[in-house]
């Protein structure tokens, strides 16, 4: 080894340049180096200072080059362009203003979903102003308020802007500016959709100082009025979005549209002569004019360059027109769903060889399946014709449209057998199968495991025999099966554990027997289990509480026996459980409570619903149902009553939505008719946002526990036919929400709670207990009859009983579901 050289062997010169060399830097990345780089740092670092929370922005630190900085692009040395998207800064716009949109070389800032809140004024400190450079500036999903009119004055500070989104914000538009223009001289790009801007001038205000450059406006999502036709002076307009809003006008002339791509006016009440209005429009490739009040024939088309086209929930009549088929070249998305069309579709729809989508739901179609029509597109993705008149058989030959990927044809008058070579071109690559609500009979094919892609298959309200096959096990994506009022039997299917990403599995209404396989603990994505009405039997398994997931079970009206596993009380996302009409004794179990119904999110989406609440007769059981309604006419409830001796009322259809999430407890259980005993567990206070309780017709004794006065959300409550003594608990009375109760066929005694929601119930909910008394029963004085001086009740209030619960049922519904945009809406006949 050579021995290490010492410095002294080095040349003089060379040691004093070494002395003279500045130290390394301690980073990779070099510091800033000029004096514009270095304010833009500390511009950068005070914007972080401020911040309540700065460890957001971990690598923005002190000596090290801004460029390097996490959401930082630089041009060169200097910063030109910020983006902070998503990052929970809470901050507010003058904040921003003074540290980032003040840099003189930043020419793009996005801060979308970053709470940003505050005034949409501009406020800069003195000797400061909006960076010259800046184009692109996108402050969406926010929480910024203000004015409308306030928005010129923040264009205008930053003169070079030709990108603004302040869409999802909180802007208003409550008084008409007297004097203050939109300058839309450089503007290309404005988007204010989802803010609260109402009224009739909002769109000439905007517009009121010319089009300048605009090639973008988006406004969808408001509640904007009035007129509009100062759109036709934007020659320069390619896309243009006005869905959602409140416009109520005859659709007037968009005159010189030769730019426009992409028009969407959909979800207002335009009416008029659509034709006419988008005439000179010859380059639309995109047009929505869905949920209008458009009327009269399918209008021609300006233009054959159509890629995208919605016409559905109108008032469409006639025929598919020839001319619609002759500007259907480039073609890919054709929706008429929800209109009054009617005859068969043409054989030129063949012609539109890009077609990937083909909605013609909710019309008055009538013919044969149009399989040769459907063979031809080659592109053929989804088709839905539901909600029509449908008939015949289906053929196999089905199966040769090899690109489709979603067929529903529910709500048809489909008859004959599903045919075993639905699925047999092994290339299919189905993922959705929707035959409900047909005159299917004879057995469900075994050879339907055949299509191994499929997500979602519903067979419900047909006149299908036999068991289920067990081959459907083999369906690994298979997310629901609902197979609900058919005529099925034999057991469900073991094989079923191995669908491991099964949500929903709903089998309502059929005649299945044996128990609930313990196979299905395996299925641990499962959302809904639905095995009402049916002839199952066994005990109710305690591995149900281990389905994370589970919010919806429902068992009712079956031959369950045993005690009820205090194991469900595990599953968190529980918020209804029906076990009504089975033969369960033993006593309520107090863990059954602990669950904290914590829906999983996009908690069956996409799922139509109804719940039917039950008119009280001998015959009916339970408090109602709560029936998956998707791809069926509601005038089917009927059928239901020729399986089920009871009269049913419609209460709400609609979407269990998304945001039905962290509840804190379940909404409806259902225990009645069955033969529990014990007492009543004073852990079920804690359920606070139970709507429905129903206990009736069991042996359940003691005292009504004071913890249900906890329950504010209570709507309905049902301990009738039970063992129960002592008191009404006087804190039942501050349940404002109850509108409907029943405590009759108790040992029950002394007196009446005489406020709240227990002035409106009439005596015999409160019959058969001998020792209670006052109103609406005898006095507790001893006279019969309620005390006029005391207890005088108005004709309206005892008359409006039946008028509550229907409000009740009304409000509390609407404030928790919501109706939203659904995929397979049902039409009503």
């Amino acid at each position: 080894m050579k021995p290490h050289k010492s410095i002294s062997h080095f040349p003089f010169p060379f040691f004093v340049v070494l002395l003279l060399l500045p130290p390394p830097p301690t980073s990779a990345t070099p510091p800033p180096t000029s004096s514009s780089s270095y304010t833009d740092a500390q511009q950068l670092l005070s914007f972080k200072s401020s911040l309540p929370i700065p460890t957001l922005l971990p690598n923005w630190l002190p000596n090290q080059n801004p460029c390097s900085f996490s959401g930082i692009l630089c041009n060169g040395t200097r910063i030109s362009s910020i983006d902070l998207s998503s990052v929970s800064l809470a901050t507010n716009l003058t904040v921003v203003s003074n540290f980032l949109m003040a840099l003189d070389s930043l020419e793009s800032l996005s801060l979308k979903s970053v709470s940003l809140s505050g005034s949409i004024s501009l406020h800069f400190p003195p000797g400061s102003k909006c960076s010259p450079l800046l184009t692109s500036l996108d402050l969406a999903h926010n929480s910024l308020s203000g004015p409308l009119s306030d928005v010129p004055n923040f264009a205008a500070a930053c003169s070079a802007l030709t990108f603004l989104n302040l869409s999802s914000n909180s802007l208003d538009f409550s008084t008409i500016p007297s004097s203050s223009a939109f300058p839309l001289r450089t503007l290309q790009v404005l988007d204010l959709s989802y803010n609260k801007i109402t009224g009739p001038n909002v769109v000439p205000w905007i517009l009121s100082d010319g089009c300048g450059n605009l090639q973008r406006l988006v406004l969808k999502g408001n509640k904007i009025s009035g007129e509009m036709s100062v759109v036709s002076t934007c020659s320069k307009l390619e896309h243009l979005d006005l869905s959602s809003n409140n416009f109520s006008i005859s659709l007037p002339s968009f005159g010189d549209c030769s730019a426009l791509d992409h028009l969407d006016i959909s979800g207002n009440k335009f009416s008029g002569d659509v034709g006419r209005a988008i005439s000179s429009c010859k380059q639309l490739t995109f047009l929505n004019l869905s949920m209008n009040h458009f009327n009269g024939p399918i209008p021609v088309m300006p233009t054959n360059s159509l890629k995208f086209l919605s016409l559905g929930g109108n008032g469409f009549q006639g025929i598919i027109p020839m001319s619609l088929m002759d500007s259907c070249a480039e073609l890919v998305e054709l929706d008429l769903s929800a209109n009054s069309l009617s005859g068969s579709v043409p054989d030129a729809l063949s012609s539109c060889s890009l077609l990937e989508s083909l909605d013609i739901s909710g019309n008055n179609f009538s013919s044969e399946l149009p399989v040769e029509i459907l063979m031809k597109l080659a592109n053929l993705k989804a088709v839905s014709l539901s909600f029509n008149n449908f008939y015949g058989t289906l053929p196999d030959s089905l199966s040769k449209v090899a690109t489709l990927e979603s067929l529903d044809l529910s709500s048809n008058n489909f008859s004959g057998s599903i045919p075993a070579g639905l699925c047999g071109d092994p290339g299919n690559s189905w993922k959705e199968l929707y035959l409900q609500n047909n005159l299917f009979t004879g057995t469900i094919p075994a050879s339907l495991s055949n299509c191994s892609q499929l997500v979602s298959l519903d067979l419900s309200f047909n006149y299908l025999k036999g068991n289920i096959p067990s081959s459907l096990g083999s369906l690994s994506k298979l997310r629901d099966l609902i197979i609900w009022l058919n005529q099925l039997s034999g057991e469900i299917p073991q094989e079923l554990m191995y669908l491991g990403s099964l949500e929903n599995l709903i089998l309502d209404f059929n005649e299945l027997t044996g128990s609930i396989p313990i196979g299905l603990s395996n299925c641990t994505n499962l959302n809904w289990i639905s095995l009402a009405n049916n002839k199952l039997s066994g005990e109710v398994p305690g591995w149900i509480g281990k389905l994370p997931n589970l919010a919806i079970l429902k068992l009712s009206n079956n031959s369950f026996s045993g005690s009820i596993p205090p194991e469900l009380g595990d599953c968190k996302s529980l918020i209804w459980l029906d076990l009504n009409t089975n033969m369960l004794n033993g006593t309520i179990p107090p863990a059954l409570f602990k669950q904290s119904g914590n829906i999983a999110v996009n908690f069956v989406a996409s799922k139509t619903y109804v719940y039917v609440k039950n008119d009280g007769s001998k015959e009916c059981h339970g408090a109602g149902n709560l029936l998956e309604f998707a791809g069926i006419r509601t005038g089917q409830l009927n059928r239901i009553s020729t399986r089920n001796p009871c009269n049913f009322t419609r209460v709400y259809r609609g979407i269990l939505q998304p945001t039905f999430n962290h509840n804190g407890s379940m909404i409806f259980l259902d225990l009645s008719h069955n033969s529990l005993s014990g007492s009543i567990p004073k852990e079920i206070g804690s359920m606070y946002y139970l709507y429905i309780l129903n206990l009736g017709d069991n042996n359940i004794s003691g005292s009504i526990p004071q913890e249900l006065g906890k329950m504010t959300n209570l709507n309905i409550l049902d301990l009738s036919s039970n063992s129960l003594a002592g008191t009404i608990p006087p804190a039942l009375s501050g349940l404002t929400l109850l509108t409907e109760i029943d405590l009759s066929n108790n040992l029950l005694s002394g007196m009446i709670p005489e406020s709240g929601q227990f002035e409106t119930f009439p005596a015999n909910r409160f019959a058969n207990n001998s020792g209670l008394c006052g109103y609406p029963l005898a006095s507790c004085g001893g006279a019969l009859g309620p005390i006029a001086n005391t207890h005088q009740k108005s004709h309206r209030r005892q008359a409006s009983l039946a008028g509550s619960v229907a409000t009740g049922n009304s409000q509390w519904l609407e404030a928790n579901w919501c109706p939203g945009s659904i995929k397979h809406q049902p039409f009503d006949i």
